[in-house]
């Protein structure tokens, strides 16, 4: 008896010795997206962090496509340690699945919460040469040229496509969807006059309102936005009903172990407290909610439920 619990403490010793210093080599976070853009931006100053309190570098890797999907797919597939992460958005996770007729991925399926981190609201911004600076006058001016207006998005499927198709659903009007390979290209084009109007992330959108090149018109939230307080909310500004925002957070390739999840975690949740993180999020535009996996879990449950229907009413389709 002595011999064998000497044997099975000898096997046993360096599992737990390999669980308790996890992370023992660097980590990636996969960003589903193209680098500048809301979610970049974010992921950027949580990885920072993470870095600083895991001892490990977190390095970020940009892998956009198909609205999160492509990026969501590579997590799915990597193995389940608790070295990969993704920063997932509950576009990913609530609107794809109901957007898209095939998925590559079944996020909720194939990857499981780490911890929410930050949320925000879109602004509706145009291009200063359109002759409309309120809600009213967009819709008037589109339902005057049917199918001349544009509006850009990150790509067909993330929040910013849908704020929009919610937007036309909701005043009757026919604005054309140009889906671009995220959001910094999309900005890119909206600031040539190339198209006219965006629901874009305020974050990534706030430079260039402060700086008089875009027109801000209103946030897409259910109450005025701290970052932009003087503007309306669309449903305030003539669209009752419309309400529309976005969160991100932490997932893992599914199976991974509850140790890592748990460390992953609690480094995830002292990131986002941390005076520097919540300054610049701040400042950005973001809201800070960290939480715990399985907060994240229902609020991935009740998108599903809110966006499910919107999607279909909309008639969206993956371009």
């Amino acid at each position: 008896m002595t011999r064998l619990f000497a044997l099975l403490v000898a096997v046993l010793a360096p599992l737990a010795a390999a669980a308790q210093a996890f992370p023992s080599k660097p980590l990636r976070l996969i960003v589903p997206f193209t680098p500048a853009g809301a979610v970049d931006i974010a992921s950027r100053a949580t990885a920072n962090e993470m870095t600083k309190i895991l001892g490990q570098p977190v390095t970020v890797e940009n892998k956009p496509g198909a609205g999160g999907n492509l990026g969501a797919l590579e997590a799915a597939h990597a193995a389940p340690d608790g070295y990969t992460m993704v920063m997932t958005t509950s576009g990913i996770q609530a609107i794809n699945p109901a957007l898209y007729a095939k998925m590559p991925v079944d996020p909720n399926r194939e990857l499981a919460p780490v911890a929410p981190l930050v949320s925000l609201n879109n602004v509706l911004v145009v291009h200063p040469s359109l002759p409309a600076r309120t809600v009213k006058e967009i819709i008037a001016l589109a339902k005057k040229e049917p199918g001349k207006l544009t509006y850009a998005s990150s790509g067909s499927g993330t929040s910013i496509h849908m704020s929009g198709a919610m937007f036309t659903q909701l005043t009757g009007t026919d604005i054309v969807h140009i889906p671009y390979k995220g959001s910094a290209p999309a900005i890119t084009d909206l600031l040539a006059g190339q198209t006219n109007m965006m629901f874009d992330n305020i974050p990534s959108s706030l430079p260039h309102i402060k700086a008089g090149k875009l027109v801000a018109i209103a946030t897409t939230g259910a109450k005025r936005d701290p970052a932009l307080p003087e503007l309306p909310t669309v449903a305030e500004a003539g669209v009752p009903g419309y309400e529309s925002g976005v969160w991100f957070g932490l997932m893992v390739p599914a199976g991974t172990p509850r140790d890592p999840i748990a460390k992953l975690n609690a480094a995830a949740v002292q990131a986002a407290r941390s005076p520097e993180f919540v300054k610049r999020m701040h400042e950005l535009g973001y809201n800070v909610i960290p939480g715990t996996p399985e907060e994240m879990g229902a609020m991935i449950r009740a998108d599903l439920a809110r966006w499910a229907p919107i999607v279909k009413a909309s008639g969206a389709k993956p371009d």
